[in-house]
């Protein structure tokens, strides 16, 4: 019984906190998301926000959780900020986590960067999180300083996802794929790293198996994201 009460207790602070949010965020220029704790399952979603999905709120806080983060986020991408906010909830502070993530508006569409934050927005009796807020902002394509932004984003996740490819490289086959990436021929690379013409056509072959390249704009995206040119 008294179980029964605790409960009843926490899921009318859960409906006066997320009619209190819902008053501003209704108003404001971000999409707004509450989430109910530690299952992750939205139990609000602002007006803007839905409309971004092309979905009603009904229809989004109706989803199962596996489904709503299949559908709209990018699970690579997810791995590395979703453990900063384990480890916020795991120490139950009042600290702001921000972090970019990459959203679509539904599976057949192209993923955007949106620049979220989140934290803790209500607490049950045990003083245990049970509510969580996230704001998101989606970066701008259009804007000259947003798109040197999401070119960066996009060569970390590169570097995050290639590392490990870029590794198997030695020393000297760095040197000729910096080259390679240049748009320097065999010969040329031969005549520059004092090596026989079929040494660096060697170099070229392991490189690209070494990365699974198959053109070469493919070596150029690991000479950028490693930083050779």
């Amino acid at each position: 019984m008294q179980n029964d009460d605790r409960q009843a207790r926490l899921e009318e602070s859960i409906r006066a906190k997320v009619n209190e949010i819902a008053l501003v965020a209704v108003n404001l220029p971000t999409p707004v998301i509450i989430h109910t704790l530690p299952d992750f399952k939205v139990v609000y979603m602002s007006p803007l926000a839905a409309q971004l999905l092309g979905r009603t709120v009904e229809e989004v806080t109706g989803l199962g959780k596996d489904e709503y983060h299949d559908t709209y986020f990018n699970p690579e991408d997810a791995r590395h900020y979703v453990p900063k906010i384990i480890s916020m909830l795991e120490r139950n502070t009042d600290e702001t986590i921000t972090f970019f993530q990459q959203v679509r508006t539904a599976k057949d569409r192209a993923w955007e960067w949106y620049l979220s934050s989140i934290r803790i927005l209500l607490r049950d009796e045990d003083n245990k999180p049970a509510l969580s807020i996230n704001i998101a902002q989606r970066v701008d394509p259009d804007n000259p300083f947003a798109t040197k932004a999401v070119r960066l984003l996009e060569e970390n996740d590169f570097i995050r996802n290639h590392f490990h490819d870029f590794a198997k490289l030695g020393k000297r086959e760095v040197s000729v794929l910096r080259l390679l990436a240049l748009g320097k021929s065999a010969p040329e690379i031969a005549r520059t790293l004092n090596i026989s013409v079929a040494t660096a056509e060697t170099h070229r072959k392991n490189i690209r198996a070494k990365l699974k390249s198959k053109n070469q704009y493919e070596l150029s995206q690991y000479a950028r994201a490693f930083d050779l040119i």
